[in-house]
């Protein structure tokens, strides 16, 4: 199993590999190495530990994300001992459709889910194990001082994740914890409209629609594009393959490439439809 341990400080990542047996040396000459790590298919989905934040509490919220080496291949990985958070009591919410590479400025997908952990957590970790192609990594989550995240704010940076809702009257929501709206039902093949609307100081927010959870695939009109905040709502339609349980996710952000470079700030939301034949 292959140990990923990810911290946001610096933006640095360690991977540190576990061998079984002895240490084998291999003389150069005979070895084989590709540095190109993204590639088109093949490639494992790495979990990644973004960091956590307090609630008012007393609460902390562990960030995780994820990334997809593969540039042309989506991947899903079923809930169960291929995708699975420990202890027990935290697995469940994590997503189990791991887009693609992203073709804008930043390259993989940031803090998709959280996991509420309890304020007396101390040194224990939250692990997440995703085994692609055969090969398991695990990344584990802690709550250290080092790796502390803003929200929902950045302070003096003057980032702001915005604020969303899923219905004109509905409740508002901001923040990476996220939340989930009000299930919807919709027949395999036809389209579903799916909406959040933005208040946000800035000129115009960016949008991410994708599925999060689900048995099929899911097909959008548009799964990401810039929202200006005059109007005030991102909208697109989805189509789903296969009848089930699926769950949708919405993610806001003020700025793509300062909410990668700051870890701040950006908004999650949730949608579960269920999809009849």
């Amino acid at each position: 199993m292959t140990w990923l341990r990810a911290g946001v400080g610096g933006m640095t990542l360690a991977l540190l590999f576990a061998a079984a047996g002895g240490a084998q040396v291999t003389q150069f000459s005979e070895r084989v190495f590709n540095e190109q790590v993204l590639r088109p298919r093949g490639q494992p989905v790495i979990p990644l530990y973004e960091g956590y934040y307090p609630n008012p509490d007393g609460t902390y919220e562990i960030c995780f994300g994820y990334f997809n080496l593969n540039t042309e291949e989506d991947v899903d990985i079923p809930l169960g001992p291929n995708n699975v958070i420990e202890p027990a009591e935290f697995d469940g919410m994590q997503p189990t459709h791991f887009d693609r590479v992203p073709e804008g400025n930043y390259r993989r997908r940031f803090c998709v889910f959280t996991v509420n952990v309890p304020a007396d957590f101390g040194q224990q970790e939250v692990l997440w194990t995703l085994n692609t192609h055969g090969e398991a990594i695990t990344t584990p989550g802690r709550v250290l001082l080092s790796y502390i995240l803003d929200e929902p704010d950045s302070g003096g940076r003057g980032i702001i994740a915005p604020v969303l809702r899923f219905e004109e009257d509905g409740p508002e929501f901001k923040g990476r914890t996220g939340f989930t709206g009000a299930p919807l039902t919709v027949a395999v093949g036809d389209p579903l409209t799916l909406s959040a609307l933005v208040d946000h100081p800035g000129n115009r927010t960016w949008q991410a629609w994708t599925l999060h959870q689900g048995p099929g695939q899911v097909e959008f009109t548009e799964s990401e594009f810039w929202v200006a905040n005059a109007d005030g709502v991102g909208t697109t339609s989805a189509r789903f393959d296969e009848p089930g349980e699926y769950l949708i996710r919405v993610q806001a952000i003020d700025s793509p490439t300062s909410s990668f470079e700051f870890h701040c700030c950006w908004t999650n939301g949730y949608i579960p439809v269920t999809v009849v034949q």
